[in-house]
């Protein structure tokens, strides 16, 4: 997603920076939370200085984990007790403990891995009994249209390796032992701008078109106008860039 640096975790809350939902996802001051694949840090920050959960990111990007660290030392306080730490590890091998975790968020990861059921697999190792688990992808028909305009979208380094469908994922990470309690579409007024961003790739840093389009979104993310805020609600379900799922980890019987 395309984040202003000036935005603020401490009132992320349930807005539209965030992609994970915490009216669906919530968290409690001192619980044990994995960001995998945490980028630049929007979810990992958010749930330590906003929940004060105990929160671990994980990333193979240096200078994404670096400028993670740099936006949480912006925002937090120095009576904050919740540990808040960053790693460059693989989400194939996780550091980590077999149930020793209470919530995992994985938001727009595991299109861009090739054994992304390894993935899951490790999820379901760390995470305990009832734990919670917020898995978010692009979703499918946007995202086509992304790979229709610009091959080289998805086609570099690091790029998306597939096409997700909702239903068949769903059911892969219900099938590893997991149930699914609520799922949404999210970030609507984003698919747009990265088909415009398709459309002029070889031109896209100096196009006006996207150039005005980006000045939208940042606007919709600083101020929440009642417009946009309306207009993403309503488009979400069915255009959303993101889907969002949250899931349960079983207890065994």
């Amino acid at each position: 997603m395309c984040v202003p640096a000036t935005w603020s975790p401490i009132t992320a809350g349930c807005c539209p920076l965030q992609t994970v939902d915490r009216c669906h996802f919530p968290l409690l001051p001192g619980q044990r939370v994995l960001d995998l694949g945490c980028g630049e840090g929007r979810h990992a920050v958010a749930a330590h200085l906003h929940d004060g959960a105990d929160v671990l990111g994980i990333d193979l990007s240096l200078p994404d984990l670096l400028t993670a660290r740099s936006r949480h030392g912006e925002f937090r306080r120095n009576s904050d007790d919740a540990m808040f730490a960053l790693a460059n590890a693989s989400a194939l091998a996780l550091p980590l403990a077999d149930d020793s975790l209470d919530a995992v968020i994985c938001s727009e990861v595991l299109e861009h891995i090739e054994d992304y059921r390894a993935v899951l697999q490790e999820i379901r190792r760390v995470l305990r009994p009832g734990g919670l688990l917020c898995i978010s992808v692009p979703r499918a028909w946007p995202e086509r249209i992304c790979w229709w305009l610009s091959r080289a979208y998805h086609d570099v380094p690091g790029g998306h390796l597939r096409i997700f469908s909702r239903r068949r994922l769903q059911a892969e990470i219900t099938g590893m032992g997991f149930a699914c309690y609520y799922r949404h579409g999210a970030h609507a007024l984003h698919a747009p701008y990265w088909w415009l961003q398709c459309l002029f790739w070889r031109t896209r840093g100096t196009n006006a078109l996207i150039r005005q389009y980006h000045r939208l979104l940042v606007w919709d993310m600083l101020d929440k106008p009642r417009v946009t805020r309306t207009l993403e609600r309503l488009l979400n379900p069915w255009m959303g860039k993101s889907v969002v799922m949250y899931f349960h980890k079983r207890v065994a019987t």
